[in-house]
């Protein structure tokens, strides 16, 4: 079963954001789990991101969230955040192609 994570948060440190996204894209290839990943930024309010992670099952997620660059980079990425990133976990229950 499909599980997606997502991750809000607010940051006014885009660039340091990405260039964390860019350092565990590195530091984790051919260990990740993570099968898609897109950002989205809210058009009423610029400092509030949503970071959707698609994953091939829950276990899948959880093996990837216990990485030590996953942890490495979530530690980073939350002193970026005005606040603490909130973290929704979905199991895909239905899905649609249209």
């Amino acid at each position: 079963m499909t599980f997606i994570q997502l991750i809000e948060y607010d940051t006014t440190q885009k660039a340091r954001v990405d260039e964390l996204m860019d350092e565990w894209l590195a530091t984790t290839e051919g260990k990740r789990t993570a099968s898609h990943e897109m950002l989205g930024q809210d058009r009423d309010k610029p400092s509030h991101f949503v970071n959707i992670v698609e994953f091939p099952s829950y276990e899948r997620a959880m093996a990837n969230s216990n990485l030590p660059e996953t942890q490495h980079i979530a530690e980073e990425l939350a002193s970026l955040c005005d606040g603490s990133p909130r973290f929704v976990n979905l199991d895909v229950i239905r899905e649609e192609r249209l």
